[in-house]
């Protein structure tokens, strides 16, 4: 069992609402801690935090202030109430700061496909309203065995883009390569390319963006007007993307240029 450090507020047992895929993965990674977790759904969330001293809130972000009050009205001895957004300030959980709660959040910077999605090892970004809040989602970030980082409050935004950046566009992007194959006549896209993706992601990982490699990075823009007039010709719904990226690649390889 892992156990939340000794110099970390008593919030056991953790009252995890929302038993969707994050809320799951949490009360999973929580579930070795005496006594486990309790997680609740929206019809039994009152009953269930009527004696909660922590609730953590894994709903979506649009839900976060609207739970909160609930669980702020349903639980009298609320000491600490939590949500699981990258992007959402604390400000979301005033509601329970109005009845004397500590706020605090726990955001695990890592895809989460299901609910056995294993967090054992994944950075967490964590915020806290007062130093013993942010002991509390430290703890749990801990417990789940999890890399604990702070990020601030004017920040979550940006912090929240750059994860959508590398892992949402990502998927987009490979997508839009794999549509491009079809259009030009290749079939299995994704399994073809699914080695140069893994292996490009591998390099980045080990050297940053000196692991560029292509036209762009040699300086060769007659390749890349041929690769814009193939695109016009078969997909032409796909050149600005290919312009855009283009772009930014020009200026990362510049910038590695000058370094």
């Amino acid at each position: 069992m892992t156990s939340l450090p000794a110099d970390t507020p008593s919030v056991a047992p953790t009252i995890i609402v929302g038993p969707g895929r994050v809320g799951t993965a949490f009360a999973r990674a929580l579930s070795t801690e005496q006594p486990p977790p309790v997680l609740a759904g929206r019809n039994d969330v009152r009953a269930a935090v009527a004696e909660a001293e922590t609730v953590l809130l894994c709903v979506p972000d649009a839900e976060i202030a609207a739970a909160c009050s609930t669980v702020a009205e349903a639980a009298p001895r609320l000491r600490f109430a939590g949500h699981t957004s990258g992007a959402t300030r604390l400000d979301a959980l005033d509601a329970a700061v109005a009845r004397g709660a500590g706020a605090f959040s726990i955001h695990p910077l890592q895809t989460i496909p299901g609910g056995d999605a294993d967090l054992t090892g994944a950075p967490a970004a964590i915020a806290g309203s007062t130093p013993e809040a942010l002991a509390v989602a430290r703890g749990l970030a801990n417990a789940c065995q999890m890399a604990p980082f702070e990020v601030p409050e004017e920040s979550r935004a940006a912090y929240h883009a750059a994860a959508a950046m590398a892992s949402n566009f990502l998927i987009a992007l490979e997508a839009t390569a794999e549509q491009l194959l079809a259009a030009a006549g290749i079939e299995d896209g994704r399994e073809l390319l699914s080695p140069l993706v893994l292996r490009s992601a591998a390099n980045w990982a080990e050297h940053g963006s000196d692991a560029l490699t292509g036209p762009i990075a040699r300086g060769d823009e007659e390749t890349v007007r041929r690769h814009l007039e193939a695109i016009e010709d078969v997909a032409p719904e796909l050149a600005d993307a290919y312009r855009a990226l283009a772009e930014r690649t020009r200026a990362v390889a510049s910038a590695g240029e000058r370094r």
